[in-house]
């Protein structure tokens, strides 16, 4: 059980960088790529932009999950 969670964890850990990466700092991300930088002219965000904000905040529960997981199965 410990070394599934421990390749679960690798797994997400990777994923998380790609996807913090992905997220649009000052000059660009992922919207800019496929949207050509089109966005409301509200302000907010784009589509991609907020699902890609739901996918990283889902797989960080994930890896928060798998950290806990581990904690306990190395505790007892």
């Amino acid at each position: 059980m410990e070394l599934a969670f421990s390749i679960l964890l690798v797994i997400t850990s990777a994923l998380l960088i790609l996807l913090v990466l992905m997220h649009k700092g000052k000059g660009g991300g992922l919207s800019d790529m496929f949207g050509g930088g089109v966005s409301t002219s509200l302000g907010g965000s784009s589509v991609a932009e907020r699902n890609l904000d739901r996918l990283t905040i889902a797989l960080g529960l994930v890896w928060a999950a798998a950290i806990i997981a581990l904690g306990l199965l190395n505790a007892s």
